[in-house]
């Protein structure tokens, strides 16, 4: 009898910790080259799963295109295609939140988000771009703050005065959402551009990497076809917020209370990432996808 105990809690643990983490990906695709990096790390992840790929708009921005939220939502759809997988993609928001009366817009993405929210304890979602679907699902629904664990790539921090500045790009595509969601109960984790610049990486190093394999072409075709194609490096920022959650190990985190314009709570802050174990992670698992 002892041992069959014994055998069951050891079946039961094995389980529990074999589950995936279930997360929201909400990602302005179309405005950079880093974000396609980055979502191809996490959608093959084996330890996570994403319930949810939403698409992000990037409308503010003066180098904007029309649609610009279509564009992350095709491709985004383009990189399931490309990795063989059937994740449910969702349309967010357009553009910015209103400036007045119901500030919320009511998209598939924001009511992905509640649905989801309703139907667990916790959801976590990384945001890789504006906080305007995350802060217009709260608006529609505020009971659901409370349950939500935001991950978020914006701000930059000066960490010996504990300063946030948020004029760097990600805040400035909806200040009204960002300081929607510093004022409400989300519990948020944010990784200041100001941390994530370690990420610089150059065009050739990635090419020799991961150049010859079918889903490294895919990425470094994103990177020549881009705008500013003719860079030879770049940041590819997004990447460190995804690598910092799915291995907590490549980065280290301190929470300090924030100034009263800045949600006046305690924030979680990632102040240090380990840029090559992240690159080093991330050419390993790209080189070890099949697609399915």
């Amino acid at each position: 009898m002892k041992q069959l105990v014994v055998f069951l809690f050891l079946g039961i643990s094995l389980l529990g910790f074999s589950q995936k983490r279930q997360v929201i990906v909400d990602a302005d695709t179309g405005n950079e080259v880093d974000d396609l990096y980055a979502l191809a790390r996490i959608l093959i992840e084996p330890s996570v799963e994403v319930t949810a790929l939403n698409a992000a708009h990037w409308q503010t921005s003066h180098w904007t295109i029309e649609n610009s939220m279509e564009n992350s939502h095709r491709l985004n759809q383009q990189l399931l295609g490309e990795l063989g997988l059937a994740i449910k993609t969702y349309r967010g928001a357009p553009a910015r939140m209103y400036d007045w009366g119901d500030r919320a817009q009511h998209t598939a993405a924001a009511y992905e988000i509640i649905r989801q929210a309703k139907s667990k304890e916790r959801l976590d979602i990384l945001v890789l771009g504006a906080l305007t679907n995350v802060a217009s699902a709260v608006f529609i629904a505020p009971e659901i703050a409370s349950k939500l664990n935001v991950y978020w790539l914006g701000t930059t921090v000066d960490f010996d005065k504990k300063i946030v500045k948020r004029n760097d790009f990600n805040p400035l595509m909806d200040s009204y959402a960002l300081d929607y969601i510093l004022e409400s109960k989300v519990d948020i984790h944010i990784m200041p551009v100001s941390v994530a610049s370690a990420m610089q990486i150059s065009f050739e190093e990635v090419e020799e990497k991961i150049g010859n394999h079918f889903l490294g072409k895919h990425l470094q075709k994103r990177w020549v076809d881009h705008i500013d194609s003719g860079r030879r490096s770049r940041v590819l920022w997004d990447l460190a917020l995804i690598a910092a959650y799915i291995n907590p190990d490549f980065s280290e985190t301190t929470t300090f209370t924030t100034s009263r314009d800045s949600g006046n709570r305690p924030i979680e802050f990632y102040h240090k990432i380990d840029a090559k174990a992240i690159y080093k992670d991330f050419y390993k698992t790209i080189l070890a996808f099949e697609k399915k």
